[in-house]
């Protein structure tokens, strides 16, 4: 990965746009014959228009490289798409080899990229560049009753086996970039990924197995985490780039910067805060209010569910990004940053225009720094 300048991103997850139920039965009939029948066309069609519209805001708002706007649960998606599944009391359990469906790609990317000419003309662009968000082994196997070595390497190939029929690249559309998504990852003490055990080298390896499907096809790739204490992430190979939340100790590291320089890798900057309670709290905390915190979260959502209350006042603003980002730049160097987006998805905000209001905000300071 070559780093002339800070590209903008977003991590994924949008306020839905319509029911989700629908989107959900919309999704499920992607990929197959059914609306071809005339059966559940009408969910189809609003599966494709919330994403293909989606899309196109995303990049309509200026961000360079946009995730398939996710309104679907980030686990449930992908256990959709493979075999060898069952639930069992105490967690999911593996029966036989799991594996990818025959032909299973993500339902989000085939319509972008059968749709590709349409979301082009809805966003401008001469070309679109998309950013594919697969949730990871580590995360998806916190679903099973038992965890093994051989559960993680099983889940990285079928994800690498989803990825690859998902990744395309045409005269009006390319994914440009994949993001593995371990939000479990280094919240708790886990043995199984002790130094020298199977568990670490075998999730090392299906990191690697994702990773390695995209950056072979010269796709770039990062890892979004919540906790950067594990430092096994800096140990796969074909990872272009980490990213975590906004005050993550990694920013201001300085063996994370050891580590970069080391691995050659790279940093995904985390610009603004995208959880909306921290955002509603850090706001009355700036005017001054001292009483209960919960309370006052609470009444403040009621307000702008009744519209009494404007939820972008609630939204930082360009200028405290750009300080994160100078920040982060100025400690890595310019060359090290590649990507910079908020923290994380957005589908805790109040409204889908409220989301798209902060990643204007973000592209505009990465724009201004970067």
């Amino acid at each position: 990965m070559k780093v002339n300048t800070v590209l903008s991103s977003d991590i994924g997850s949008m306020p839905a746009t319509a029911e989700p139920r629908v989107i959900e039965a919309g999704a499920q009939r992607s990929g197959t014959l059914l609306p071809l029948l005339n059966v559940g066309v009408e969910e189809y069609k609003c599966f494709m228009d919330a994403v293909v519209s989606g899309y196109a805001d995303k990049a309509r708002a200026g961000v360079d490289v946009p995730n398939y706007p996710q309104f679907r649960d980030m686990n449930e998606m992908f256990f959709q798409l493979m075999r060898g599944i069952e639930k069992a009391e105490g967690g999911l359990m593996a029966v036989g080899y799991i594996r990818p469906v025959q032909g299973a790609s993500i339902p989000e990317v085939d319509v972008i990229r059968r749709e590709s000419v349409k979301a082009r003309e809805l966003s401008g662009r001469d070309k679109l560049r998309l950013r594919v968000c697969v949730t990871g082994p580590y995360t998806l196997a916190s679903f099973f009753g038992a965890r093994t070595a051989g559960l993680y390497r099983m889940l990285g190939r079928a994800l690498a086996g989803i990825l690859d029929e998902s990744l395309f690249k045409s005269r009006y559309a390319e994914v440009a970039h994949v993001c593995l998504d371990e939000p479990v990852l280094g919240f708790m003490n886990d043995p199984m990924l002790d130094y020298g055990t199977d568990g670490r080298e075998a999730l090392r390896a299906a990191w690697d197995d994702v990773c390695r499907t995209a950056s072979s096809r010269g796709v770039d790739t990062s890892m979004h985490l919540h906790n950067t204490s594990e430092s096994l992430v800096w140990d796969v190979e074909h990872l272009d780039a980490v990213g975590s939340h906004v005050g993550d100790p990694m920013y201001m590291s300085e063996s994370t910067r050891q580590l970069i320089e080391e691995k050659d890798k790279h940093v995904w900057a985390a610009l603004g805060v995208t959880q909306f309670d921290s955002l509603i709290q850090m706001h009355h905390q700036a005017e001054g209010y001292t009483g209960e915190m919960p309370e006052k979260i609470g009444e403040t959502w009621t307000g702008i569910k009744n519209g009494a209350v404007d939820p972008y006042i609630f939204l930082e603003d360009q200028g405290t990004m750009e300080k994160r980002l100078a920040k982060i730049i100025e400690f890595f160097g310019g060359e090290r940053v590649a990507y910079a987006s908020p923290e994380c998805g957005l589908n805790s905000f109040p409204s889908y225009g409220v989301a798209l209001e902060c990643l204007r905000r973000s592209v505009a300071a990465v724009e201004s720094v970067g």
